[in-house]
């Protein structure tokens, strides 16, 4: 989805397991109803993002930036029995394709949404802590995102960031203020002594973050 014209993505994403016809019903209604379509996951990284989440077996998810829910979607898919996942989207006209895709799903029961900034929501949820956390939202936030998800992460828990390359720029374009962002945060994380990472060039780029 994030690089078409990339025959490397193409084949893997052609060698890997296909999205359910679930899935493929939000992308078109993603690429019909939305201005930027192709901030959505896509077919490699959501299934990369449900094998995540299959292999992790999460209790608690938590989603920071929703779009049309098609991560949700996916991430859902690991859940263990009376599990749940939480995700939120500042952009409320997003809302009716959220409750949408979500009412279509198979563990729409464990799936609930919340819209606003997720800065303020994340500070005031309440409840324990998450087992898996999954950022894709506004790029120079990140930083802040990273520090009250981390907070809210279990030891052993993972984080999985989209968006960490920057559709190539962050070798390039640095003066960017978003590219600019993405690579302090980056180095940030890297050095960051709480966790130990790998920067996948899945995508868009997809860092995995595991809090020691």
């Amino acid at each position: 989805m994030k690089f078409p014209i990339d025959p490397i993505h193409h084949y893997c994403a052609e060698m890997t397991s296909p999205q359910s016809d679930l899935l493929s019903y939000i992308e078109k209604q993603t690429f019909l109803k939305t201005m930027d379509p192709f901030n959505l996951s896509g077919h490699l990284q959501g299934r990369v993002l449900a094998m995540c989440s299959q292999m992790i077996r999460p209790l608690r998810i938590l989603e920071v930036g929703t779009f049309t829910a098609y991560s949700a979607v996916c991430l859902a898919e690991g859940l263990q029995p009376g599990g749940e996942l939480i995700t939120m989207e500042i952009n409320p006209e997003m809302e009716y394709l959220i409750k949408n895709h979500i009412g279509r799903s198979p563990h729409k029961d464990q799936i609930s949404y919340q819209i606003g900034d997720a800065r303020e929501l994340i500070s005031t949820m309440e409840g324990g802590v998450f087992d898996l956390i999954f950022i894709d939202a506004a790029k120079r936030e990140y930083e802040a995102y990273y520090e009250l998800c981390l907070s809210r992460l279990r030891q052993g828990g993972f984080l999985l960031i989209d968006n960490v390359l920057w559709k190539g720029k962050i070798l390039h374009q640095k003066k960017d203020p978003r590219t600019k962002a993405l690579d302090a945060f980056n180095l940030m994380v890297r050095n960051d002594q709480r966790v130990e990472n790998v920067l996948f060039t899945i995508a868009d780029g997809l860092h995995i973050v595991r809090k020691r």
